[in-house]
């Protein structure tokens, strides 16, 4: 049946958390709610109880005792106690009840009289041997008054004269309101109460819970509705003649016998109210002055109950179902203190097991659903006691655990016939493995509640280690609680409970020692006490659930396996393994928070480097000397990853480092080759018309403005002289970035030898003699991080020169040296520029870096200068007597390099200016002379002959200039200012005249 019980499963599926981690764990309350499983209607207990009797005595109206004919009379049994059997068999009354006798529960052992129910209004005074109807005591049982019950038969009388229509055929409600006139009442309030009742009675029947669908915006709904609506303010005329009647009957009769495949009238055999109607009636088999007895004479009151079931649509099934539940919410209200009523519930339960089986096959959905929302109250009340049954069942009534186990068991096996297919057909030791885990562990959480995680959070690491030594003692002291009082129980349904239990408290005690050693930064005598506690506590877990599951299948395999060591080695290494995990995570939380967020501001004037460097680096160095300052001989390889780890976050530190870009990303792209005509008549007449110096100022202020970006003015104030004889300097906050992330590269470096160092010595002096042998330990540890930083300083390095030169200074070397000619646009301002940035590198880079980077400064500036002089753009053009001037410039570009503080040597300067002193002197050769040589390297570089009238191949662009290489002689001539160069190009390759 599970598929019609799904939904109510999942809604009562009920959980309790297994270790409490919080300083406000409550202590669980015994007396558990149950609920309410059939829906909720809108009247009161009172309004169902009348309405339930008025129901069972006009279905009874027929017959001995409720208004027939020869009265069925008896002497109750403690009134007659001299009086045999076969007396009380002749007054029509079975002895003792067939049915208490089948379902165990006691009979009355005390001897009140049955004349009248103390503290009840309805109470008369009766002679002792007066007889009693089953009428009489179900009023006094349903607490209806002598007057009610005079009123009930007087309209019933009515209401039958000259009829013979059966029970379930008669409109009970609207026929009592028809029958009752005001004045039988003892005053109007009371008339109109009883009125209200009848009414909202009608409108819960045929309304709000009919019992086939109904449109509630129909015609008939809409004026009952109404009806019942006016009868709240005062009462209505509900006589024969009166119109509000006629209306009342119109609607409700339309609504009653909407069913045209029953004769029946459907006015109370709605869910769930014919449920609260025919538990009101249930309610009545319980002595009102004994809530815990059922009465003796259950039997006859149960034949007169089942005349009510075509009136209520109650099938034995439904009748079996509610009177489990009434049995059980009695023993539950009653204190819990009648084992019998809760066996009972249980016996009656079997009959339910057979009708939820019967309604699967049958398809009674209906059925099925208010199955599984009662056995679910069942199954929830009983599992909140025994899902911690150590405190529930601690100070309840002896016996009750016997009672409550066996009722979860029942209800969970109806509710779920899958259960046993999922357990192998154990679906009761199922659940009592989980019933078992859960009360252990919860025991457990008290006991950790009570006393260790104060003494944890007051007493810092010492009371942590007294309050783990004192749990583990107290552990100890459940368990054996557990295989005393609990154990013998739960053995009926589970085989190896108390095993059970040892392994939960096995797992709950290493999961706080777990947590404890977590937190632990070095092994003190305090752990190592912690540690023999827990040993002592296992080997005594261990044993009880070997002894307890002796008898299984298995002998305790499965459960032993489940019980996983404490092993104090593996305990220690898993420790330092996660000491080491979580410090190497810091250090790659402090590398996401440099990429995140680092500015590239330097730390301070004395340390111009990253602020995230400083940090990691000191993260670092505190993180290897923690590691080695613990007291304890650990494994080497933890060591060994403690040292790959750190090199690989340096190592992606330093990749973070170079991530500022290549000297690629500034080169310019090169111009495409043209011939030159810069001795054109208009502009020969140009240059003659202005001094030489305006033309190149004329020239820096229109290029200047493609340098905006650059922060000029916050390095060099707001002077606004002529640019090109005072030049200011250049160097974007950009550039200046990359400058700190060199700095910061060669402070990495600086420390890369003592952290080497720490750890080789941590190492050998704490690593087991025979590792002494192993040349792991004398090789460096960081390497790799070491080569990674000498790669990323070449690049850095590489980037700032070149950014600084073709980016930065553009405007006075690249657009501005030699335009519109050599004579007018010498490299002096250039100079200046170049000597301001660098005095501003000077002034920033370590000094440790700066040779290197003034190295790479030089090399990019060499390379400008080659680019000036072979693919400088349309504003160039060099004629063979410049080549002196030319020659002259870059002796004192090699000056600037070698002079200074800062300046280079003499032979690095030399060395790196090879190249542009093998291309220069190709300047001062003849064009016809530069036409020969190209014509002979560039057949060479092709693999061609030499001969005459050989049309010549182009050379390709490489940018490795050289005096041998074809494409630097032939970017000689196109720069050339004569007709020869001219003619040649125009002749060979068909290059256009530059624009």
């Amino acid at each position: 049946m599970t598929a019609a019980m799904g939904v109510m499963k999942k809604e009562t599926r009920f959980s309790i958390e297994l270790l409490h981690s919080g300083s406000d764990l409550q202590e669980p309350e015994v007396d558990y709610e149950i609920g309410w499983p059939f829906g909720k209607v809108d009247l009161g207990p009172e309004d169902l109880r009348e309405t339930a009797y008025e129901i069972l005595f006009a279905a009874c109206r027929p017959f001995p005792g409720f208004g027939g004919r020869s009265p069925l009379t008896y002497i109750p049994q403690s009134e007659n106690t001299d009086a045999g059997i076969g007396s009380r068999m002749g007054l029509g009354l079975v002895a003792t009840s067939r049915i208490k006798k089948a379902l165990g529960l006691r009979t009355k052992r005390t001897s009140p009289k049955r004349g009248g129910v103390p503290n009840s209004p309805t109470s008369t005074a009766r002679p002792r041997q007066q007889p009693f109807t089953i009428a009489e005591l179900m009023r006094q049982q349903m607490k209806v008054s002598e007057q009610g019950l005079a009123r009930l038969k007087k309209a019933l009388v009515r209401i039958q004269v000259g009829q013979t229509r059966r029970p379930e055929a008669i409109f009970l409600p609207l026929e009592l309101l028809r029958q009752l006139r005001p004045s039988e009442f003892n005053d109007l309030q009371e008339y109109h109460l009883w009125q209200r009742r009848q009414l909202r009675i009608l409108e819960a029947g045929l309304i709000l819970h009919p019992s086939v669908p109904l449109d509630r915006s129909t015609p008939a709904a809409q004026r009952l509705r109404d009806f019942v609506r006016s009868a709240d303010s005062k009462p209505l005329d509900t006589s024969k003649s009166s119109d509000s009647m006629r209306v009342l009957c119109n609607s409700a009769v339309s609504l009653a016998w909407r069913n045209p495949s029953s004769d029946s009238c459907h006015w109370a055999d709605g869910c769930p109210l014919n449920l609260h109607l025919y538990f009101s009636l249930l309610l009545s088999c319980f002595d009102i002055k004994e809530p815990t007895l059922v009465l003796d004479e259950l039997d006859e009151i149960f034949d007169h109950m089942k005349k009510t079931w075509a009136i209520l649509a109650i099938s034995r099934p439904a009748h079996n179902l509610l009177f489990a539940w009434a049995l059980f919410r009695q023993f539950v209200c009653t204190g819990q203190n009648e084992h019998n009523l809760l066996s009972a519930a249980l016996t009656v339960l079997s009959d339910v097991a057979a009708d939820a089986r019967r309604a699967v096959i049958a398809g009674e959905v209906a059925y099925l659903r208010v199955a599984a929302s009662v056995l679910a109250c069942m199954q929830i009340w009983a599992e909140r006691w025994l899902l911690d049954y150590h405190f529930s069942f601690e100070r309840s009534p002896p016996g009750l655990m016997e009672s409550v186990l066996p009722l979860a068991l029942s209800a969970a096996k109806i509710l779920d016939e899958e259960l046993r297919e999922k357990t192998q057909g154990d679906s009761a030791g199922f659940l009592v493995d989980r019933y078992v885990r859960a009360s252990a562990r919860g025991a457990f959480n008290r006991v950790l509640q009570g006393n260790a995680l104060s003494n944890m959070a007051c007493n810092g690491e010492k009371g942590a280690a007294e309050a783990l030594i004192l749990l583990s003692r107290e552990t100890e002291a459940v368990a054996l609680r557990e295989k005393e009082c609990f154990s013998p129980v739960l053995r009926r349904w589970h085989p190896a409970s108390a095993g059970v239990a040892a392994a939960a408290l096995h797992g709950c005690y290493r999961a706080v020692l777990k947590q404890y050693l977590g937190g632990v930064a070095t092994l003190t005598p305090e752990a190592v006490q912690v540690l023999q506690a827990a040993g002592r506590l296992e080997k005594a877990l261990v044993q009880m659930a070997v002894e307890d599951s002796a008898e299984i299948e298995d002998g305790g395999k499965a459960i032993i396996r489940e019980m996983m060591p404490y092993e104090a080695d593996s305990v220690i290494e898993d420790l330092m393994r996660s000491w080491v995990r979580e410090h190497l995570f810091k250090l790659r939380e402090c590398l996401n928070r440099a990429r995140e967020g680092e500015t590239w501001n330097p730390k301070s004037k004395n340390e111009p480097y990253a602020q995230s460097a400083a940090e990691l680096m000191k993260l670092t160095k505190d993180t290897v000397d923690d590691f080695f300052g613990i007291p304890v001989v650990f494994f080497d390889d933890l060591a060994q990853d403690l040292a790959d780890g750190i090199d690989s976050v340096l190592q992606d530190y330093t990749s973070f480092l170079s991530a500022g870009g290549t000297k690629h990303n500034y080169i310019p792209a090169l111009p495409p080759l043209t011939r030159c005509n810069q001795d054109s008549k208009f502009h020969k007449l140009w240059r003659k018309a202005l001094p030489c110096h305006a033309g190149h100022d004329y020239r820096y202020h229109r290029q200047h403005s493609f340098a905006a970006e650059s922060v000029n003015s916050s390095n060099n104030g707001n002077g606004n002289g002529n640019c090109g004889l005072h030049p200011r300097p250049s160097t974007s906050r950009a550039t200046q970035r990359l400058y700190i992330r060199l700095n910061t590269l060669h402070f990495i470096l600086s420390q890369l030898q003592s952290l080497d160092k720490a750890l080789f010595s941590g190492r050998r002096s704490k690593a087991l003699p025979h590792h002494h042998r192993h040349n792991r330990l004398a090789s460096p540890h960081l390497g790799a991080t070491r080569n990674s930083i000498h790669v990323a300083t070449l690049q850095v390095s590489e980037a700032a020169a070149y950014r600084l030169i073709f980016h930065d200074s553009s405007s006075v070397f690249l657009e501005g040296l030699y335009v519109p000619d050599v004579s007018n646009a010498r490299i002096r301002p250039t100079l200046r520029a170049l000597k301001q940035n660098l005095m501003m590198l000077g002034a920033i880079i370590m000094e440790a870096a700066r040779p290197g980077a003034v190295r790479e400064v030089m090399r990019a500036a060499f390379e400008a200068f080659l680019i000036v002089l072979l693919a400088g753009g349309p504003g160039r053009a060099f004629a063979r007597c410049d080549f002196e001037m030319v020659e002259e410039d870059f002796r004192a570009l090699k000056s600037l390099f070698s002079s200074g503080p800062d300046g280079l040597a003499e032979e690095v300067v030399e060395k790196e200016a090879d190249t542009v002193q093998a291309v220069l002197p190709l300047l001062g050769q003849g064009s016809d002379q530069l036409i020969e040589d190209f014509g002979v390297v560039a057949c060479e570089a092709s693999g061609l002959g030499l001969a005459a009238g050989q049309k010549l191949p182009m050379p390709p662009t490489t940018g490795r200039w050289n005096r041998a290489d074809p494409n630097t002689i032939l970017r000689v001539l196109c720069y050339r200012d004569d007709v020869a160069a001219d003619r040649f190009l125009k002749r060979s390759f068909q290059l256009p005249k530059r624009r």
